[in-house]
């Protein structure tokens, strides 16, 4: 089955439902897991040179704050019994979707499960999908988990 499973994580409630569901797979699968926590410093960068206050600093919050969501999901996932790694990868010039399957052929991941608010219409043209360019460019199977529907 899947001895290799990453799993984008950002600490949401979406991104949660996606990790259960690894979890669920790792179980049926005997494999491991690799979360992924991917910064698009890019978007924070273009803040700071429009004036918007974000000071070198601020990145430092950045990835202190992805770290923190990576050791959570590393915990409840170790808790269990999984095996389980995590990796933090940044780019000021890639998507979140690129570093996605960018390091899922770089660890040889043979799935990527990720949660998904399954938008549509003008709310998915203007946030854009990450989900929906893994899916497109990823070499490996993906499985979308449908998020809590919000209220």
């Amino acid at each position: 089955m899947y001895d290799k499973i990453l799993v984008p994580v950002d600490g949401s409630p979406t991104s949660n439902a996606g990790l259960a569901e690894a979890v669920r797979l790792a179980r049926l699968s005997g494999g491991e897991i690799r979360l992924l926590h991917a910064l698009d410093l890019q978007a924070f960068a273009m803040m700071s040179s429009a004036g918007l206050g974000i000071t070198a600093d601020n990145f430092e919050q950045i990835r202190a704050g992805g770290k923190k969501v990576l050791d959570d999901a590393s915990a409840s996932v170790s808790a269990v019994g999984i095996r389980v790694s995590t990796q933090l990868s940044e780019s000021l010039s890639s998507r979140i979707s690129d570093l996605v399957t960018e390091e899922c052929k770089a660890w040889g991941g043979q799935v990527i499960v990720l949660g998904t608010h399954g938008r549509r219409g003008l709310s998915r043209a203007l946030l854009g999908s990450d989900a929906e360019l893994i899916v497109r460019y990823a070499e490996v199977p993906v499985l979308l988990v449908r998020g809590p529907k919000a209220d």
